[in-house]
């Protein structure tokens, strides 16, 4: 950049150069152009400094002064040419004002400013400089004074010592929250890049007001892209693997808002693992991983994990000439079952943490089997030596040690992250579906603060979204056998049954996505959400209405199934209060289920009792129903449908 700033830089020098010696040769206004001449040697000799200083000096800031000194100079220049002509008819001819010397002056000498500013702010500083303070505005900011206050952060930035740059950025932050257009700016005069190098290598302090400023700038489509452009994805995934906690929370948090504002960064924050890195940070005192917290801990762990590890260990195990000498997986089995029956608190704890180390020196005896008689031993050294390299290792850093405050909001603001990325994203959400985050989600919404419920569900209610539309994604990640899938569907009906929370809407959209993957035999879901569609708010009524629909829909293969719940949960009454007196947000949709549960269930006694070919008849003479293209569509097919049956139900 240096060598750019002193081509910069060459122009304004020869300029001042002919001026000096233009006005030693002036025949007209001699004072004037000597005075000139003064006010122009003073700003050279400032321009020579700025050359000198060239690697030092912040570019954007150069760029716009050094071009509005070169026009003055050009000007300057002109009416000192003007004042050495030495025709006479020349000088009859040209008229010279006096306020033109006044003027040039007083623009040489904002230049002298503007210069001396420059040199001042850009120069670089040391952790024992004198704090210079404030440096006031130069004269070019007289039209635009936060620009200037931007360029002295964003030097400060660039050249002042790691406090200093954390300073400037918190007061960059500032600016960013204040005013979306100043964002605009701090991205224009180039301060990502200074941001994200203060993210590598400034103190934690810094690396949170970077990180907190990258956030704030991420307001639109243009900024994340350009953010993103500069390398955010890199440095904010080894700030999540290494840096403090409450850094990486904040590290989470901006990944999320560049994620909602620019969906296309999604698959850059991918690519650098960001998702694996925050489903660790979740999943982190969330479910226990036997590897690194049971045997250290003395904690349970779950049964299920304990048998298949040790189911793998018996049928790996050697049959003939081995260690374990001859063993059948009924044996293993049996003798695991017996092992883990409880005698009692502290005698189950320490039974568990023998089945967990029996299992990890299978595992770690694997491929020695073979190796003669003292493969028992050398299994149990190599237990040992995991064992320690698990607890000293950097895995772990120090986490379970951290304030619970911190945890928590390292919990919130991951799921919040993994609520945006996986929004749309067919890829990203089969990456959080095949690791544990699942499970966490599920844990969270029970367990977590409020905070973490909330992005939890927002996360799972997109995760379930793309799974709608995603065959593939449905059938692998939310199958009825899944234990993560039947866990997040228990928690979703938990909040859906309780009724009473935040979390409410988020649930219940989950659960309507969830809507082709429930089998015949899963009685428990369509009653909690047709109580919620009797006299509750608008919004409330409206979401579970639509999940209801998916479920009836004809696209949904139990639909019948489906449809005669709906009619046991007395929910045709619910509907047709709605169709009447409803909203019409909530109105249409309503008549639509209507229309459904009589295409599917046409000969149901419940349908003719409540008089549903009376509603479907007064709906077609609605206008503003009909011009729905839906019910247009539907409505007929079901009103005819339902005529049959009932009049045939009438002649029997």
């Amino acid at each position: 950049m240096g060598e750019i700033v002193k081509q910069i830089l060459t122009r304004p020098v020869q300029l001042a150069d002919q001026i000096t010696k233009g006005a030693d040769e002036a025949i007209q206004f001699r004072p004037e152009c000597l005075e000139l001449q003064g006010k122009t040697k003073k700003l050279a000799d400032l321009i020579r400094q700025a050359a000198r200083a060239a690697n030092d000096l912040y570019e954007r800031p150069t760029r716009r002064i050094i071009d509005d000194t070169e026009q003055v100079l050009e000007k300057a220049l002109a009416l000192v040419d003007k004042c050495r002509t030495r025709s006479l008819l020349k000088r009859v001819f040209t008229i010279i004002p006096n306020a033109a010397f006044r003027k040039m002056i007083a623009q040489l000498d904002n230049s002298i400013g503007d210069v001396s500013w420059l040199l001042r702010v850009s120069a670089p500083k040391n952790d024992d400089d004198d704090d210079i303070g404030y440096l006031g505005l130069p004269p070019i900011a007289a039209n635009e004074p936060i620009l200037c206050l931007i360029w002295e952060q964003l030097a400060n930035l660039s050249t002042g010592s790691l406090d200093d740059r954390s300073d400037a950025a918190a007061s960059l932050v500032s600016l960013a929250r204040d005013n979306e257009r100043y964002g605009k700016l701090i991205i224009e005069e180039g301060g990502v890049g200074p941001l994200l190098k203060l993210a590598k290598e400034g103190k934690p302090e810094g690396q949170e007001n970077a990180a907190r400023c990258i956030g704030l700038l991420g307001r639109d489509q243009e900024s994340v892209e350009q953010i993103v452009n500069a390398g955010v994805c890199s440095v904010f995934a080894k700030m999540l693997k290494d840096g403090q906690m409450k850094v990486q929370a904040l590290v989470a948090w901006a990944v999320s808002e560049l994620a909602a504002h620019y969906p296309k960064c999604q698959d850059h924050f991918a690519q650098n693992n960001v998702i694996r890195l925050l489903v660790s940070h979740l999943a982190f005192e969330t479910i226990e991983e036997h590897s690194k917290y049971a045997i250290a801990k003395r904690k349970k762990m779950s049964i299920h994990s304990v048998v298949m590890d040790s189911k793998e260990g018996s049928e790996t195990s050697p049959r003939n000439g081995s260690c374990g000498g001859l063993k059948t997986d009924h044996e293993d089995e049996k003798q695991m079952t017996n092992q883990m029956k409880p005698v009692g608190k502290m005698q189950g704890e320490t039974q568990m943490a023998n089945v967990v180390n029996d299992t990890m020196v299978r595992r770690t005896s694997k491929g020695d089997a073979g190796s003669g008689s003292g493969c028992n031993k050398n299994a149990k050294n190599q237990n040992q030596n995991h064992v320690q390299h698990l607890l000293a290792g950097g895995s772990i850093k120090g986490r379970e040690f951290e304030d619970p405050e911190i945890k928590a909001e390292m919990k919130a603001m991951a799921a919040r992250a993994l609520w945006h990325l996986a929004k749309g994203n067919v890829s990203i959400c089969r990456s959080i579906t095949e690791s544990r985050a699942l499970l966490c989600f599920a844990v969270l919404l029970e367990k977590g603060q409020e905070e973490v419920k909330y992005n939890s569900a927002m996360a799972l209610m997109e995760i379930t979204s793309v799974a709608e539309e995603n065959t593939d994604l449905r059938r692998t990640a939310f199958k009825p056998t899944s234990p993560a899938a039947k866990a997040v569907v228990d928690q979703l009906l938990k909040v859906v049954t309780e009724a009473s929370s935040e979390l409410l809407v988020p649930c219940i959209r989950s659960i309507g996505n969830l809507a082709r993957t429930y089998r015949a035999t899963e009685t428990r879901i369509i009653d909690p959400l047709v109580k919620l569609i009797d006299e509750r708010e608008t919004e409330i009524m409206l979401e579970a209405v639509i999940a209801l629909l998916k479920f009836a829909c004809s696209e949904n293969y139990l639909r019948v199934v489906h449809c005669k719940s709906i009619i046991e949960g007395s929910g045709v009454k619910h509907l047709i209060q709605l169709v009447y007196f409803g909203e019409q947000v909530v109105q249409i949709p309503a008549l639509i289920l209507l229309c459904y549960i009589a295409l599917h269930v046409p000969d149901s006694e419940v349908l003719a009792q409540e008089e549903v070919l009376i509603v479907l008849e007064w709906a077609t003479k609605q206008g503003h129903i009909m011009q729905d293209l839906q019910v247009d569509d539907l409505l007929p097919e079901a009103k005819s449908r339902l005529e049959l049956y009932q009049s045939r139900g009438s002649r029997f």
